[in-house]
């Protein structure tokens, strides 16, 4: 059975950090897509941040600010958040698509429909 377990998140005051961390288990994830999602209260859940093999990509509105990374040898996805805004709170979720190949990768994989596992969420609360 494949799970996605998210931790990492908690309450940080603006301008602080966090590290999110997604544990993968039930299939060896090395070829898929990993991305992290947002939802935050009265609001769609929201793309953030994915990573296709080595290449990523970002939100405009986290970008220099997050950074998404990968160990396969963990089976593990990471979300490096620097510079935390109160508009950043939100449960964030873990997610995993199969291969998607051509120039328009990210563009396909900031949708949720590619991702046929997800986690069950970690919160993220910025204090203002």
């Amino acid at each position: 059975q494949v799970q996605l377990v998210e931790s990492g998140g908690g309450l940080v005051q603006a301008g602080g950090s966090l590290r999110l961390s997604c544990a993968a288990s039930g299939r060896t994830f090395n070829n898929y897509a990993m991305a992290w999602f947002r939802q935050a209260p009265g609001k769609e859940r929201e793309f953030v941040a994915v990573i296709r093999g080595s290449d990523t990509a970002y939100q405009d509105s986290v970008k220099g600010r997050f950074t998404i990374s990968r160990d396969n040898a963990k089976n593990t996805v990471y979300l490096q958040m620097n510079n935390l805004k109160p508009e950043d709170t939100a449960v964030y979720y873990c997610a995993a698509a199969p291969p998607i190949y051509g120039s328009r990768w990210s563009v396909h994989l900031s949708g949720s429909e590619p991702y046929n596992d997800w986690g069950q969420g970690t919160q993220v609360t910025v204090s203002s």
